[in-house]
């Protein structure tokens, strides 16, 4: 889907007090010197235009978020709808995961959200998929142990490769569905991304994951 950029969005965003600038300086003291306290560290990659980042950190009032997104003009979406009801307990980063290992150092991180990552559909473009080996040995080192990823999508294939990446790399399967909006359960607690409304709406299934980091 081609995005529809809004001039000045980088400007902008470069003044916003919700977007924390040169990120790389915070490395391993987020917690302490962004949130000024000693609560667990979660991340979502690929924020989008935050509705689901925003909905979990104001019910989880006891953890820190941070939102991570690339590209500027979702970003800014994104904290212009935040900066209606901001929490205290949320800020944003405009970065391509690519460079996440500059930002964030080794234990800093308890939980990594993936949710709907574009899919790199063609084979020589696997490595920069999300929930690929390439990027779990990654977040590996970045979680704490017994740190989670939790990924949703509704793209079958993307699915199949992320659970056999994960596999292949010892992680454990804490939550596994092909069809996640019919468990109930899950449901009860589940937040909508915009494209999981989206897509569920047209009648696709929901496919998730929670895995385990395997680090001791």
């Amino acid at each position: 889907m081609r995005l529809r950029n809004i001039t000045g969005s980088k400007e902008m965003i470069a003044e916003n007090e919700y977007v924390i600038h040169e990120p790389e300086s915070y490395r391993g003291v987020f917690v302490k010197e962004i949130f000024e306290n000693d609560r667990p560290l979660w991340v979502e990659i690929g924020t989008g235009k935050g509705n689901f980042i925003e909905e979990l950190a104001r019910r989880k009032p006891e953890i820190n978020f941070l939102g991570i997104e690339k590209y500027s003009t979702v970003l800014l979406k994104a904290i212009r709808k935040y900066a209606e009801d901001p929490a205290e307990n949320l800020r944003f980063i405009r970065m391509d995961a690519e460079y996440i290992m500059d930002v964030f150092a080794e234990n800093e991180i308890g939980r990594i959200f993936l949710n709907f990552s574009d899919p790199w559909p063609k084979d020589r473009h696997a490595k920069r998929r999300l929930p690929s080996a390439n990027f779990l040995r990654r977040f590996q080192k970045l979680l704490l142990p017994g740190g989670r990823i939790e990924f949703k999508t509704d793209n079958r294939e993307l699915f199949d490769f992320a659970v056999e990446e994960a596999k292949a790399e010892g992680w454990s399967f804490l939550y596994l569905t092909y069809d996640l909006h019919n468990d109930p359960e899950e449901m009860k607690t589940n937040i909508l991304t915009e494209y999981e409304a989206k897509f569920s709406a047209i009648g696709n299934p929901i496919y998730k994951y929670i895995i385990e980091n395997p680090k001791a």
